[in-house]
């Protein structure tokens, strides 16, 4: 039997799925504690790395995994890993000025971007309703962002670059999927990022003698690297278009983590905006089932 074919394995995928978004709130609430703590977001994106790319290195290394660092790709792997190290960058910033669920929301859109580039990258023809769809969610964008308005936060722009660089970064990961395994593509996932950080660390280490700081910044890296072999996990049970949904319920703990951590609730527009770029999403989503099944 096929993995994800049995409605166990799927729920279970499903089970999964919601996780990532639990891992991956956590990581955005701990670096946003970081940052309004103090701390240099420089450490806290090096101790992503660092925590990371060492946890990864325990079960896919070269020993383990012979043949692991032969990629047919080299350039784009490099560009890859870059264009993750630049949502990372952004992201972290960002948090430190805006509230959880403002940056997701956001970020949210990448899907969006992905499948209006996806014809002349991918050579995926977008059709009329797709399109539309693509154009709505921008418009949720555009309600979140508001742009020219009193209450424009320069920040929201490195919410809007975190997203650009994310859709640049799945459209090269599924160039690379045609030629690279995904365990090599994973294991360089994070090499570029400790290789730009590295040489730069006595500029901006600090001694941080708080436990709890460490603690975070530990859990910074763990909940990342957690979230990243949960999705993956996720994906050996179910379906791609089956999980796709459910990525959306980071939303739903992004606003509770924000809430009960930081005592923030997304204003009107914020709502409005996120509901309008997750419909258009979904759409998306739906639109691209039956398109497959008709084929």
């Amino acid at each position: 039997m096929r993995a994800g074919n049995a409605p166990a394995d799927r729920l279970i995928g499903i089970a999964l799925m919601c996780g990532v978004g639990a891992f991956f709130t956590g990581l955005d609430a701990c670096a946003k504690s970081l940052a309004l703590a103090g701390i240099d977001p420089l450490l806290t994106i090096f101790m992503r790395y660092a925590v990371g790319v060492g946890l990864v290195s325990l079960v896919l290394n070269p020993v383990t995994s012979p043949g692991i660092l032969r990629t047919r790709r080299p350039l784009l792997q490099i560009l890859r890993s870059l264009l993750l190290f630049g949502t990372t960058v952004m992201n972290v910033v960002a948090l430190r000025y805006l509230q959880l669920a403002e940056t997701l929301s956001i970020a949210f859109a990448a899907p969006l971007l992905v499948a209006l580039l996806a014809g002349p990258l991918l050579g995926e023809r977008s059709g009329p309703r797709r399109l539309a769809a693509v154009a709505f969610g921008f418009l949720g964008v555009l309600v979140i962002v508001r742009p020219g308005f009193s209450t424009f936060q320069p920040a929201i722009l490195l919410s809007l670059g975190n997203m650009i660089c994310y859709a640049f970064y799945v459209i090269i990961t599924r160039k690379l999927a045609a030629t690279d395994s995904s365990a090599t593509t994973m294991f360089y996932s994070g090499l570029a990022g400790l290789a730009v950080m590295t040489p730069l660390l006595p500029w901006f280490w600090t001694n941080v003698g708080d436990w709890l700081a460490w603690a975070l910044l530990f859990a910074v890296g763990l909940f990342g690297t957690t979230g990243h072999w949960l999705l993956t996990l996720a994906h050996a049970r179910a379906p791609a278009n089956v999980l796709a949904p459910f990525t959306y319920t980071q939303l739903l703990w992004s606003v509770l983590a924000g809430y009960l951590i930081f005592g923030d609730l997304p204003n009107g527009w914020t709502i409005l905006g996120a509901a309008i770029v997750t419909a258009s999403g979904l759409y998306l989503l739906a639109h691209d089932a039956r398109r497959r099944t008709a084929l």
